[in-house]
């Protein structure tokens, strides 16, 4: 009895010790569940200025990654799963960046105060940014609000904006309206002399940057120096204009939409000569030239215009007045949300656009001939972590062009009413019972035999012109901070693929021309006499234009490295890789069907001594096809020094108060261009041989042989290479009273162009140089 008592014993003390070795397992468990679910929380919080003011648009993110969210319009904002001991950021334009410590609090209430000092603001550079005062090189930053004019194209807000670039207008038609514009004027002898222009990294148009919208943009630079465009190699030879979009943050949906109307008219018009005077200076010019010349217009036409007889038989035309009214009335509507959570953020914007030419428009046919340009863009960058470390970002971006206008454009009917006479006929005749023509049908006006000379106004009237054209572009990017390999080493690789296309089609139909064969000034009746009875016709003809396909890939890798050391010894170095290729489908020719492609290897080191003395070293080594191979590669580095004096400690509280920053810089390097010559010279290193020149050559007896010519257009020349500029800018930075920001910059470039010519011995020479220095 005791040994089964003792057996029931030992049995029920394994069973509790089991028990309770089971309880305290999951004793442990919960504790460290408690302990993870302790570790993270729920941050709410409310962002004020130092008048209590909220805040709305604060961008508040973790320090060390890519989530954040943005307050809204009463200044609050909401994040979760953040951890305990996170240091956070909230940044806004013209305030100090402020970080804080989430230890778990239920509600913050965080206080920014306004901006004193430029110092610590980002300025973006080449596959970058660096901190303004560290920046030696001479870039202009623009904020995006700035460029907000009434207008659907970016460009035309660039003049007189920004120190040492170079903008006009030419027209102002819809879809001939972009501005041309030059960093520190022309540059270069070569047929390319623009900018190169870089939206999120890849190289667009002026056309695409005509049609991005400020609403969408989120940092604007201009590139001037060696230094701050050698990484771009030759394509930055003539300045770099780089453009970032906008990116979602971690927040609810943030919904932004503008709508605008305005009017455009000419800022100025040419006064032209009333049709009398024009006949009275003719006059007189001709008689100055030939005393003894009759005069072109006799005192009869002169008297009767004046008087106002018949403007049939008698015509003083204002041809710009008939053709073109005062003003056109446009539309603008831009459509923007961005939001996210904290794996996947997402900016997406729409933009439609609606602008109109000043083109009278006749009621008599049954089309538009007015100019109508629509223009549609459809734009969204979404960034995704894939993980703590990684980010993946896809950018799409599409615009779609939709022009109706008259054959020859708006600049084209300008052009013809400065040449055309207002005196001479009438721009049509009226259709009554005394010329039973079809009621459809215009009696233009014309002299002559058989009417060439020109009437704007059926050149208006004829026919329209449509054109499509059309930009997609896909991007994907891929950032990985290495920090857990070495702190402060990040690589990145992108890939963006794009495809423009054009096409166009005419319909017009030939104008019936007519001039008054016989006048009765008594009844004052006339007769009209048909000038083409057989080259005119009253129904529309059509005619295709160019159509073309542009494709283009471009792959982009880059290695950064960025470390501080003892607090005073800033490092920083990156290595970059380009490939780039394009192809047109009808280029119309072997060499230019051909693929366009480029390669280089570029790479930055920068060194910072307590905030003190700088000094940066670039370079770009890049290869191009249009020369031999022993001239293909070209060498391009840089050197800037820089020394911002109001951060030694000789300067005083007294000197900050009034002149806070106080920098002297200085680079120097060279800059390659390889687009030398024209556009259709290809490889220079081959010959050019029209195998079917045309003209047939005889020889032999009684030259009874044939053959086709063979035309030599341009000799092979091996010794043609890289168009080569040496720049140098030594500059200033000072601001004064943390109000007035001054920026002087000393520069002078020296051109080497590699005009190659033959010798009477056969031999190959380069020669010419050219030089130029300003201030900006």
């Amino acid at each position: 009895m005791l040994k089964l008592n003792k057996g029931i014993f030992i049995s029920l003390f394994i069973g509790i010790s089991i028990c309770s070795l089971s309880t305290g397992v999951r004793a442990e468990q919960t504790s460290a569940a408690e302990i993870q679910q302790q570790s993270k929380g729920k941050l709410t919080g409310r962002v004020i200025d130092k008048e209590s003011e909220p805040l709305p648009g604060v961008t508040i993110i973790i320090s060390g990654s890519t989530r954040g969210v943005i307050t809204d319009e009463n200044g609050r904002f909401e994040m979760e799963d953040i951890e305990i001991g996170s240091i956070l950021i909230a940044s806004f334009l013209g305030m100090q960046d402020k970080e804080f410590q989430f230890l778990g609090q239920e509600d913050l209430t965080i206080v920014l105060e306004e901006q004193v000092s430029e110092l610590d603001e980002v300025v973006i550079v080449a596959f970058g940014t660096q901190k303004k005062e560290s920046v030696i090189s001479s870039i202009s930053a623009v904020k995006p609000a700035d460029l907000k004019i009434p207008s659907s194209n970016l460009t035309t807000a660039l003049a007189g904006r920004i120190a040492g670039v170079i903008s006009y207008q030419q027209s102002g038609e819809p879809g001939l309206d972009n501005a041309d514009f030059f960093v520190r004027g022309v540059t270069t002898f070569g047929y390319a002399a623009s900018p190169l222009i870089l939206i999120n990294g890849v190289e667009m148009s002026s056309s695409d940057l005509a049609r991005l919208q400020v609403d969408d943009i989120a940092s604007f630079s201009i590139m001037k120096d060696a230094t701050a465009a050698a990484l771009y190699g030759a394509r930055g030879a003539n300045g770099v204009i780089l453009v970032t979009t906008k990116e979602g943050k971690e927040g609810k949906a943030s919904v932004s939409v503008r709508y605008e109307t305005s009017a455009s008219s000419p800022t100025r018009n040419i006064e032209l000569a009333d049709p009398v005077t024009y006949m009275q200076l003719y006059n007189e010019a001709v008689t100055t030239r030939n005393p003894l010349r009759v005069q072109p217009y006799l005192p009869e036409k002169i008297d009767n215009t004046i008087a106002g007889t018949n403007p049939y038989v008698y015509p003083a035309v204002d041809w710009y007045k008939m053709l073109f009214k005062n003003q056109a009335v446009n539309q603008r509507l831009n459509f923007n949300v961005s939001g996210g959570g904290k794996v996947a953020r997402y900016y997406v914007a729409a933009t439609y656009t609606d602008d109109k030419g000043v083109l009278n428009v006749d009621g008599r046919n049954n089309f538009n001939n007015n100019i109508n340009l629509k223009r549609y863009l459809i734009h969204s960058n979404i960034n995704i972590n894939l993980t703590n470390t990684t980010e993946a970002i896809i950018r799409t971006h599409s615009t779609f062009d939709n022009y109706t206008g008259p054959i020859d454009g708006g600049t084209g009917l300008y052009n013809k009413i400065m040449r055309s006479n207002p005196v001479l006929f009438p721009p049509y005749f009226p259709s009554d019972e005394t010329y039973p023509y079809p009621s459809n049908r215009i009696l233009f006006g014309n002299a002559g035999i058989t009417g060439n000379y020109i009437n704007p106004y059926a050149d208006m009237v004829k026919g329209y012109k449509t054109y499509n054209a059309s930009t997609v572009l896909a991007q994907f990017e891929l950032k990985q901070n290495l920090d857990f390999i070495l702190k402060g080493l990040k690589i990145r690789a992108m890939y963006n693929e794009t495809r423009n296309i054009y096409s166009d089609v005419n319909r017009s139909y030939r104008p019936f021309y007519y001039s008054v064969g016989s006048y009765d000034k008594y009844s004052n009746t006339y007769m009209l006499t048909e000038l083409n009875q057989t080259t005119g016709t009253d129904y529309l003809d059509y005619s295709e234009g160019p159509k073309t396909v542009e494709s283009s890939h471009y792959a982009e890798a880059a290695i950064n490295y960025d470390q501080i050391f003892g607090e005073k010894h800033a490092i920083s170095g990156m290595l970059v890789g380009t490939l780039r290729n394009k192809q047109l489908s009808n280029a119309g020719s072997v060499q230019l069907s051909l693929p366009y492609r480029n390669v280089g290897v570029s790479g930055r080191a920068t060194y910072a001594y307590d905030n003190r003395y700088f000094l940066e070293a670039n370079f770009g080594y890049n290869g191009s096809e249009r020369f031999d191979a022993g001239h293909r590669f070209g060498f391009f580095p840089s050197l800037g020094i820089g020394y911002l004096i109001s951060n030694e400690p000789f300067y005083t509280e007294q000197l900050k108060k009034i002149m806070p920053m106080f920098k002297f810089k200085a680079t120097y390097g060279l800059v390659g261009n390889d687009n030398i010559g024209d556009p259709e010279s290809r490889f220079y290193f081959l010959s050019q041989v029209n195998m079917n020149a045309g003209t047939t050559r005889r020889f032999g007896t009684d030259f009874g042989y044939t053959n086709d010519r063979i035309l030599i257009q341009r000799y092979a020349n091996p010794f043609i290479s890289w168009e080569v500029a040496k720049k140098t800018n030594i500059g200033l930075e000072v601001n004064l009273l943390d109000a007035i920001d001054i920026n002087v910059d000393l520069f002078k470039e020296y051109i080497n162009v590699p005009f190659v010519y033959s010798s009477d011995d056969g031999a190959y020479r380069s020669r010419s140089t050219a030089s130029q220095s300003r201030r900006s």
